[in-house]
């Protein structure tokens, strides 16, 4: 727990906007010199991103993961079971937001900031931290009799580090650490340090293509997991953003997908998906 503490000091660590201005929003490179729009939504693909909403903005956000494709007829290439998060996030001021979420693996409760903007010119990335507090709701009394409650938090701590390359092209690094208080896999450690990449590549007005990827720090060679790895597209309509993707994971939460992928690209056990969100 010391290094949760430790993390949590250090960095205290979408798909709809504004239907009234969302071009200019997205396509705008700065704003009193600073860099805005390195991404268009919350979320690279899993991993968060460096955007926030608004002050006073509530965005809802479902993401929906549907079973893996190698099946194929026979589960209608994963169509027929489906893994769906909904969350709330509420803008408390441009640079803070607050969020909660349930999905079949977690309830989530988290907090994303602003530390430090990119400024054209000047300083080069923007940062971003992210906390996560979550509790485990695959964790069944009925199969584990001894659970107690304490034994199901789950915590993310994560520092967003982006940068706006040029109008088409944004890249982020995300060191992230996360601790789970009980772990069903006896090779697996409670606490877990992964390295995350992903980034954005414009195609047109209306649609980029993104790409994310983490890196396990500490997994262990007889681990039964893999990095996920995850590809996809944003398409604008001009109220509505949609994420559409392909990812080797069908968790959702942090520690679902950083600790807990199972699926395999070179198998073609990989899971189509999408991202929608409403902004009020």
């Amino acid at each position: 727990m010391k290094y949760l503490l430790l993390l949590t000091l250090l960095t205290f660590s979408q798909i709809i906007f504004a239907q009234d201005d969302l071009l200019s929003q997205i396509d705008s490179t700065e704003t009193n010199q600073k860099v805005i729009s390195a991404f268009k939504a919350m979320k690279i693909v899993n991993l968060e991103s460096t955007k926030l909403t608004s002050k006073g903005e509530l965005y809802l956000v479902i993401a929906h993961r549907f079973a893996s494709v190698k099946d194929g007829i026979d589960g209608f290439f994963g169509l027929d079971n489906a893994v769906t998060q909904i969350k709330f996030v509420y803008g408390i001021s441009d640079k803070f937001n607050l969020a909660a979420g349930r999905s079949e693996q977690a309830y989530d409760f988290s907090a994303k900031y602003l530390l430090k903007s990119q400024v054209q010119d000047g300083f080069p990335f923007t940062i971003v931290g992210f906390n996560s507090l979550g509790f485990n709701n695959l964790l069944k009394e009925s199969i584990y009799p001894k659970m107690k409650f304490n034994n199901r938090m789950v915590y993310v701590n994560q520092l967003l580090v982006s940068r706006k390359f040029s109008e088409k092209l944004s890249l982020e690094f995300a060191p992230t650490y996360f601790h789970e208080n009980f772990v069903v896999d006896d090779f697996q450690d409670n606490s877990q340090f992964a390295l995350g990449f992903g980034g954005r590549y414009k195609l047109s007005k209306r649609v980029s293509l993104n790409m994310d990827y983490a890196a396990h720090l500490n997994r262990v060679s007889t681990s039964i997991y893999n990095n996920p790895l995850s590809v996809g597209v944003d398409i604008d309509t001009g109220g509505h953003v949609f994420q559409m993707h392909f990812t080797n994971s069908q968790g959702m939460h942090e520690a679902g997908f950083l600790g807990n992928t199972t699926g395999d690209w070179g198998k073609g056990d990989v899971f189509f998906g999408f991202n929608l969100v409403r902004v009020f």
